[in-house]
């Protein structure tokens, strides 16, 4: 029943790289004079933008931050496919095999670090992308226009289910604890 946790974990790692890579957002301006243009950004956010208002260029490069997030939930979704396959297929071998469950307890100790710092720098890259995208910037910039942007919701979750895979594949640190050797040498008892 161990596997479980995992089939979780599974799935909160797709939606995390699934919401981000697929994720984008349309900028649309109207001005006075009747030019109309619209700009879509979308992954892997490399945004080199002159067009949409000339004196206000939109140039970001999030791009490291948004692939790491991404990253992180393929190698998770991988680990996590492969740990369920030991867990159904090889659960003796799991069991007598002491350096099993402590090089899982490593890989998960890295996976959960790569989720908390992965997460932390999409969610700086995603600010940022919001603070360059702002309409009211980039109307003031360019007198006699207005723009819209669409929404960030999607992204905005996928931000949320980054620090909740953190959580989790922290939590998960726990049971897996119990299986190594260094729980089974030094049990945690209570004195009472």
């Amino acid at each position: 029943m161990f596997y479980l946790i995992y089939i979780f974990l599974k799935v909160f790692s797709i939606v995390a790289f699934a919401t981000t890579s697929g994720f984008s957002v349309t900028l649309e301006g109207q001005c006075t004079n009747g030019i109309k243009n619209s700009e879509t950004f979308h992954y892997p956010f490399m945004i080199s933008n002159k067009d949409i208002c000339p004196n206000y260029p939109i140039l970001l490069n999030v791009s490291s931050d948004c692939q790491f997030f991404v990253a992180t939930g393929v190698l998770s979704f991988l680990y996590c496919i492969f740990i369920i396959f030991i867990y159904l297929v090889k659960d003796e071998l799991y069991q007598s095999r002491k350096e099993l469950p402590m090089a899982d307890f490593i890989l998960t100790v890295i996976l959960a670090v790569f989720w908390l710092s992965g997460s932390a720098a999409w969610s700086n890259g995603a600010s940022q992308m919001k603070s360059i995208t702002d309409v009211n910037l980039i109307s003031n910039a360019c007198k006699g226009c207005t723009y819209t942007i669409g929404s960030f919701g999607k992204l905005n979750s996928s931000l949320i289910v980054g620090f909740l895979n953190f959580f989790l594949w922290t939590s998960n640190l726990w049971f897996i604890y119990k299986e190594t050797i260094w729980f089974t040498k030094h049990p945690i008892t209570s004195t009472a």
